[in-house]
């Protein structure tokens, strides 16, 4: 059993680093309240912040303590109560750290993340100067909004309520009773946030003759009602996922699939090769092809594409390492292989082509031939001898580079193309195939 804590303030960090009269120093107090009410195991309670001014609280308290980018406080105590549920999370951030982190707010509260959130909500950017927030009240006057700020505050309790949130409060950091509610908000199962205004004393009391008093008007004003606004008992959701999971830890996502070696590869060094093609012409399912067959002979093969957002449009590449030994780095900087199989490919490899020198080989359509300076040696396909549907152009001229090279028995690519395919695929694959046993013609570059 611990002693009965008295504080859980640093004692080696007597006096909090804010303005005087700055509301965050209050919210802090009540905060150390509420954690001596709930005796709370320093050990097993973290507080996460961000950037602002309160953001430097997490060192005046004897417990865990993370301390990240602005606005991102909540993604980060998400991702620790998910890691370790049983942790009391509790996240401090500013109304700047809302707005400029507002989707995070959302997705935790629909959620329903079993974080503790306050809300230090001064009504300004207090670090940087006392801009304008997502919470300046209309009207108010800021560093920002000289002439009185023309946008309507941003409820947050009523965000994160009508998203799901488990306990919400709002309140002023003058509250007498606010440690009890931040304790009954720690000790929620599930989202639980207070909306603390406070005063920022640098900045929006001066710009807006602004008090206590003030404060609360302000509140009236705008129709925002205070104390508890919600409490429900949706299920938390850390808790809920572990319990999901509980049969299917330390079990893979997905069964393994061994791949069993069936030929012999004659391949004496690593070998790195890129598919530069164009979308839709199968060069991602070629290349896991040509890895497969790799494998199927023997092979560490590892696989990396590379194409743009768009779909069937635009350029296809990618690179494959053959390997006899264990694969530590999949970058290819310098191919030993490379084959130009359409001008949207071309236009993605002149660097790996610059880099190339007369013991590699670069595999070409004929009318690509003539665009390619490499010192590289140059070998053509003859599509004349045996045509090929576009389409299949891409297996046609890797199967014909399997033979060329000598990276494996083609019988280990014939059947890695037709492994997982259905029958009218796998067939369309092998003609492709065949053709390729024609179409090449070396040319000295």
């Amino acid at each position: 059993m611990l002693p009965e804590i008295t504080t859980y303030r640093n004692s080696e960090r007597a006096r909090y680093p804010f303005c005087p009269g700055c509301g965050h120093a209050l919210v802090n107090d009540h905060l150390n309240a509420a954690l001596v009410q709930l005796q709370l195991d320093p050990r097993q309670t973290v507080i996460v912040t961000d950037i602002g001014c309160v953001g430097m609280s997490d060192q005046y308290f004897d417990v865990h303590a993370f301390h990240g980018l602005h606005g991102r406080a909540l993604t980060y105590a998400t991702g620790i109560k998910l890691a370790k549920p049983a942790l009391k999370v509790i996240v401090l951030m500013g109304d700047g750290g809302v707005g400029i982190g507002g989707h995070h707010l959302l997705n935790a509260a629909r959620r329903n993340i079993g974080v503790t959130v306050l809300v230090f909500n001064n009504l300004n950017f207090g670090m940087t100067g006392g801009e304008h927030s997502v919470t300046t009240p209309h009207g108010g006057i800021t560093a920002t909004t000289r002439g009185g700020n023309l946008e309507r505050p941003l409820d947050i309790c009523a965000t994160v309520a009508v998203n799901g949130a488990s306990f919400v409060y709002r309140g002023t950091a003058f509250d007498k009773d606010l440690p009890a509610r931040i304790a009954e908000a720690i000790q929620t199962p599930g989202f639980a946030l207070l909306d603390l205004w406070e005063l920022c004393t640098a900045y929006y009391v001066p710009n807006n003759r602004f008090s206590k008093t003030e404060l609360l008007q302000t509140m009236q004003a705008l129709g925002l009602a205070a104390g508890v606004l919600q409490r429900t008992e949706n299920a938390e959701f850390a808790h809920a996922y572990r319990a999901r999971i509980t049969d299917q830890r330390g079990q893979p996502v997905a069964p393994s699939q061994p791949v069993e070696q069936k030929f012999e590869s004659a391949l004496a060094k690593p070998t790195r090769i890129v598919l530069a093609g164009a979308a839709g012409g199968k060069v991602r399912s070629t290349a896991s092809a040509l890895a497969l067959g790799g494998m199927y002979s023997g092979l560490w093969a590892t696989q990396r594409d590379d194409y743009p957002t768009t779909v069937m449009s635009g350029y296809s590449v990618a690179e494959v390492i053959l390997s006899r030994a264990e694969i530590l780095y999949m970058g290819i900087e310098k191919p030993d292989i490379l084959a130009v199989i359409s001008p949207e490919g071309l236009s993605q490899v002149p660097r790996q082509l610059r880099a190339m020198d007369a013991t590699q080989t670069v595999y070409v359509t004929p009318d690509l031939a003539n665009q390619i300076e490499t010192r590289a040696r140059k070998v053509v396909f003859d599509l004349d001898r045996a045509p090929v549907p576009k389409k299949a152009l891409a297996l046609a001229t890797t199967a014909a580079i399997v033979r060329h090279a000598r990276l494996y028995p083609l019988e280990a690519l014939r059947e890695a193309i037709c492994a997982g395919q259905r029958a009218e695929f796998a067939q369309e694959n092998l003609r492709a195939l065949e053709a390729s046993e024609t179409i090449l013609q070396e040319v000295v570059s």
